[in-house]
């Protein structure tokens, strides 16, 4: 099976190639990335759900291909769970991973509640199926930034149900997908791809 990937990132598509192949469904699904032709939508829904469905949607409907999409971020309870969909544009439209997360450490203390939320849509023109795939992975504010994988807000976030007080910057690959947004909706999307396909 391949599917689109509703993105140009090559580091998004080789993450959720990963998440995939993690979850038994390397060989049975390959991920394309969006057409240079092909424009999305402003991520203007009020939820990651909407934005995810927004995006899907619109590269689905362009290539009339099976499409996934997703969008993601962190919403910290200390803010009323901002930054939540502007995530990525937190410290501004252009801004960096590292401004956005200079400003969540200014803004919200250590120690105080974090989710990392994911929606995953599916979508598939042709057999006029939709789906959506939810995962969220709770903990709370580091102190300060650690460690140096991951990317985004990763090096603040010191995951509930990590081994010991690593942030998700310090966690390896496997590690990190065993517990993380992202690796949660990706397993329940394949779970339901294979199911689908017996």
């Amino acid at each position: 099976m391949r599917l689109l990937l509703a993105t140009r990132n090559e580091h998004k598509r080789r993450e959720f190639a990963r998440l995939l192949a993690r979850a038994d469904a390397s060989e049975r699904c390959e991920l394309d990335l969006l057409p240079a032709a092909v424009a999305l939508p402003p991520e203007g829904g009020e939820t990651f759900a909407e934005n995810a469905l927004l995006k899907a949607r619109a590269a689905a409907s362009a290539t009339g291909r099976a499409t996934i999409a997703d969008d993601s971020g962190i919403e910290a309870a200390a803010l009323g769970g901002r930054p939540g969909v502007r995530s990525a544009r937190y410290a501004g439209e252009h801004a960096s991973d590292d401004e956005n997360l200079r400003k969540l450490v200014r803004e919200a203390p250590a120690g105080s509640r974090l989710h990392y939320r994911c929606a995953l849509a599916y979508v598939d023109p042709a057999r006029g199926v939709q789906r959506l795939f939810e995962g969220s992975c709770a903990g709370r504010m580091a102190s300060a930034p650690q460690g140096t994988r991951g990317f985004g807000y990763d090096p603040i976030f010191l995951p509930d149900d990590g081994p010991g007080e690593l942030t998700m910057a310090e966690l390896t690959e496997a590690q990190k997908d065993a517990i993380s947004h992202r690796g949660r909706a990706a397993r329940a999307l394949a779970a339901w791809l294979l199911g689908e396909d017996s």
